[in-house]
């Protein structure tokens, strides 16, 4: 399975938003790496529509084939093809448990799904790219309640706020999902749009 596992701090500096949600690292030098960091580029059209693209892609640690599809399926859909592909990214099996406050980053809620700690709808699902639905029931498996990750989660649970669309049951280890998420729901700082345009063009 295809991942990105390089240095997240980098991308985030050269995309000029933190990926990683709370890296001290990129607050410290918030400007692109490398010598000419702290220079002036350009910017064309191109490179501002390429520069979304690669913050959403890396925001839900996604590659390029698989972000293309998303792209591909949310252009199908009824609506705007910009708010489908976030809503698509943002109901990742992977996402929704780092929503929820049952992982410290996206990055480590995919580690979690993929060792088979989670049930939905009391199937096991071990696919962090999985789409959850409306109603679905995402519960920790009653093996894995007494490991570390999820003994953490219990107790600093209600430092990051759960999403509306979401609810979070930390004393059973649950998430419940109310409804899909509208884009006013949905907190990254992408511009969709330009990713729109971005594919359009191709």
């Amino acid at each position: 399975m295809a991942r990105y596992t390089g240095p997240m701090t980098r991308k985030s500096r050269r995309l000029g938003v933190d990926l990683v949600g709370g890296d001290s690292s990129y607050e410290r030098r918030p400007y692109p790496p490398g010598q000419h960091g702290r220079g002036r580029i350009k910017e064309s059209e191109y490179l501002l529509q390429l520069r979304e693209k690669q913050k959403a892609r890396f925001t839900y640690g996604v590659m390029e084939k698989q972000f293309h599809n998303y792209y591909s399926e949310a252009s199908r859909r009824a609506g705007k093809t910009g708010d489908n592909l976030l809503q698509l990214l943002e109901c990742r099996l992977d996402n929704v448990v780092y929503r929820a406050g049952f992982a410290r980053t996206r990055r480590h809620a995919r580690q979690l799904v993929v060792h088979g700690h989670f049930k939905v709808n009391g199937r096991k699902v071990d696919i962090p790219s999985y789409q959850v639905a409306a109603h679905d029931v995402i519960d920790v498996r009653e093996k894995s309640l007494e490991m570390t990750p999820f003994i953490v989660a219990r107790e600093t649970h209600g430092e990051r706020v759960v999403p509306a669309w979401l609810e979070a049951i930390p004393s059973r280890m649950r998430i419940l999902v109310h409804q899909l998420p509208v884009r006013a729901q949905i907190d990254i700082p992408v511009q969709e749009q330009l990713i729109v345009e971005y594919y359009s063009k191709k």
